[in-house]
């Protein structure tokens, strides 16, 4: 099956993982992430944290196909923080099969520089015109007109016409005012008649008994008016000491 007529088309590569690395790390797990490089173009997985020498990615590239290229290249690498990245192997991957079945899902051999064995890389590859006549695929990427940013049209105050309101487009602010609502159907409220009850009148209270208004109830004894204290006698307001002595009866104290 012939498989030229490739030029501009796309191709899908997704890199899956990879398998038995060579473990560049001798205290903890190396930290892999691959470069996909296909003509000019280069990607690049993400990096497997901890990803030791099995690998997981699962990311998915899309690639512009050039006429006569048949092959893609990949390499792995390790991430290091404090150090450059060290190189664990790369390897070329044939793109005969992808380009004639439409889909290729194998694994594909990594070299370290001295071409020895240094793992492999997992990938699936997807062509979606392998079936397709190249002269059908010439045709129908001419035909595609160039995208054109559409115009909008011209803006008219007020709302399009409908069948409610034809011909020309309805303003808003001509609408007709909004019927209220009749009053006529409800009763009309009686007037002079109060809303509430009138507030009542204060209360009048009986005044206060009297001091013997009310007579004392049976049985009990009537208490008489207290007595109250008649003045002090004349004799309790002056001194009730004797007068002392007169002067020089007694003789004075030695000092």
């Amino acid at each position: 099956m012939s498989i030229s007529g490739i030029q501009g088309m796309p191709l899908e590569v997704t890199v899956v993982g990879c398998v038995r690395l060579k473990d560049t790390e001798w205290i903890s797990r190396q930290d892999p992430y691959v470069f996909v490089e296909y003509g000019s173009n280069r990607q690049r997985t993400r990096t497997c944290t901890d990803g030791g020498k099995n690998p997981t990615f699962q990311e998915k590239f899309v690639l512009t196909l050039i006429e006569g290229l048949r092959e893609l290249n990949v390499s792995v690498w390790n991430s290091n923080t404090l150090s450059a990245d060290d190189f664990i192997g790369n390897g070329r991957v044939s793109l005969q099969k992808v380009l004639s079945q439409g889909y290729d899902d194998n694994s594909w051999t990594v070299q370290d520089k001295c071409g020895r064995y240094s793992g492999e890389v997992r990938l699936i590859m997807h062509y979606s015109y392998a079936n397709a006549n190249p002269g059908k695929i010439k045709t129908q990427t001419a035909n595609v007109p160039p995208y054109q940013t559409p115009i909008a049209p011209p803006y008219q105050f007020g709302y399009p016409a409908t069948a409610a309101y034809p011909g020309k487009s309805v303003d808003p602010l001509s609408y007709p005012p909004a019927t209220t609502c009749p009053t006529s159907s409800y009763p009309a409220y009686p007037q002079g008649t109060p809303m509430y009850p009138p507030p009542p009148e204060a209360a009048v209270y009986p005044p206060a008994p009297v001091a013997g208004m009310y007579p004392p109830p049976a049985g009990y004894p009537t208490c008489p008016p207290p007595a109250y204290p008649q003045p002090y006698p004349p004799q309790l307001h002056t001194s009730v000491y004797p007068p002392g002595p007169p002067a020089g009866i007694y003789p004075p104290p030695p000092y």
